[in-house]
């Protein structure tokens, strides 16, 4: 009998070795043998996840071989994730996520969702070259928790602005926190226009969200 660790293992090494196909069969042995849904996810398919954001971090791994890897979780999330039980009755976070109206460059974006779906965030994609009151009427109806907004082109960066100017202007932006992310984006972008965060890449957006929510947890007592 194959045990739990060499399972989560198998788990792990289908994702970050981009066996989108296999990850489907091993996930059904996993479970037919007993063992739990929720190790499956964190310590096999989001644990290879990592490790391929790792190797992309380091530039073994580019897009295209994330964007294989990402399928490859998702493929076992197909099979694991119906099986959790309800052990958390924490409400998760809500993201808003989408590329601002005018572009249509969206990979980057997705590896974003990606990688926020795989830590626990749920994520409501808005997709791409999206109208910027679509990313205010969306945080209103979910009473989002973040809205992470993405753009490759210089010549859309200022509808970040204008949505964060929206916020204001329907008095919500203290409840929500903004992020912005892309190549043309800087630090000191994020600054000027007011956002809550700026990141690089997928990796760092995650942190910056878990960041920004434990500092919204730790200020509202919870």
């Amino acid at each position: 009998m194959i045990t739990k660790e060499k399972y989560l293992q198998m788990l792990s090494d289908n994702v970050v070795d981009m066996e989108d196909e296999l990850v489907v069969g091993v996930a059904q042995e996993y479970i037919e043998a007993g063992y739990p849904a929720l190790d499956g996810i964190l310590k096999g398919l989001v644990d290879g996840m990592n490790r391929a954001a790792v190797l992309y971090e380091e530039e073994e791994y580019y897009i295209p071989e994330l964007l294989i890897c990402s399928d490859a979780m998702y493929n076992g999330l197909s099979v694991l994730r119906p099986l959790l039980e309800k052990i958390d009755a924490k409400e998760k976070y809500k993201v808003v996520i989408g590329v601002v109206e005018g572009d249509t460059h969206d990979i980057g974006k997705n590896l974003v969702r990606v990688m926020l779906e795989a830590a626990g965030y749920e994520v409501y994609d808005l997709g791409r070259d999206v109208p910027l009151q679509n990313f205010i009427d969306k945080a209103k109806e979910i009473e989002a928790d973040v809205i992470a907004m993405s753009t490759l082109m210089s010549t859309t960066m200022q509808g970040m602005r204008k949505v964060i100017e929206k916020l204001k202007e329907e008095d919500i932006r203290d409840s929500v926190k903004v992020i912005i992310g892309g190549a043309p984006i800087s630090i000191a972008f994020a600054q000027k226009i007011g956002a809550d965060g700026y990141s690089a890449n997928a990796v760092e957006a995650v942190k910056l969200v878990n960041n920004l929510m434990e500092n919204e947890a730790v200020e509202l007592g919870a």
